[in-house]
C-alpha cells in the first residue's frame, strides 16, 4: 500500500502530465498559425507522450489500490510571442516536471517506498531525454531559425518526428 503522501503525489502527477500534454497542444496550436507543421507536429506528439505519461501514473495507482482524483486540467498560460519563446517555455516546462518527479521520488524514497522509486526509474531517466531534447531544439533554433532555407530544413527534420509509445511495464 502506498503512504498518503507518496499517493497524493503521485496522484497530482496525473494532473501536471495531462496539463504538460495541453501546454504541448498550445505549442502546436502556435507552430501550425505560423505554418511550420514541422514543429507544430513534434509538440502533437510531445502531448501524446504526456497523455501516455498521466496514463502511467493513473495506472500505477490504481495497481497499488490508491483512489486516483482527476482534478480539472488548468489551461496553458505561456506567453507564446515568438518561435524561441516557445521553445524556452519547453525548457522551462520540462526543468519543472524535472523538479516533480525528484520530489515524488525523494518522498518515496524517505519512506523506503522502494516499489514507487523503481516506477520513477523510468520517468527519471525520461526527463533527461525531455531536458536534452528541449536544448537541443533551442541551440538548433539558435543556428538556423534565423535564417528561412535553414528553417525550413528544421521544419522539415521535425516533421519526420513519429509516436513511439513508452516502453515501461507496469
Amino acid at each position: 500500500m502506498l503512504q498518503e503522501k507518496v499517493a497524493a503525489l503521485l496522484n497530482d502527477q496525473v494532473n501536471k502530465e495531462f496539463y504538460s500534454a495541453y501546454l504541448y497542444l498550445d505549442f502546436s496550436n502556435y507552430f501550425e498559425a505560423r505554418g511550420l507543421d514541422g514543429f507544430a507536429n513534434w509538440y502533437k506528439i510531445q502531448a501524446q507522450e504526456e497523455r501516455d505519461h498521466a496514463m502511467l501514473f493513473y495506472q500505477y495507482l490504481q495497481n497499488n489500490n490508491a483512489k486516483v482524483t482527476l482534478e480539472a486540467i488548468a489551461k496553458p498560460d505561456k506567453n507564446l510571442d515568438s518561435d524561441m519563446a516557445v521553445l524556452q517555455a519547453g525548457l522551462e516546462h520540462e526543468l519543472y516536471v524535472t523538479s516533480l518527479i525528484n520530489a515524488i521520488y525523494a518522498a518515496a524514497h524517505e519512506v523506503k517506498d522502494f516499489r514507487t522509486m523503481q516506477f520513477l526509474d523510468w520517468f527519471v531517466k525520461e526527463q533527461g531525454e525531455e531536458e536534452t531534447n528541449a536544448h537541443d531544439l533551442i541551440s538548433k533554433m539558435e543556428l538556423f531559425g534565423s535564417d528561412p532555407k535553414s528553417l525550413y530544413m528544421l521544419n522539415s527534420e521535425l516533421a519526420s518526428r513519429v509516436y513511439s509509445a513508452p516502453s515501461l511495464t507496469l
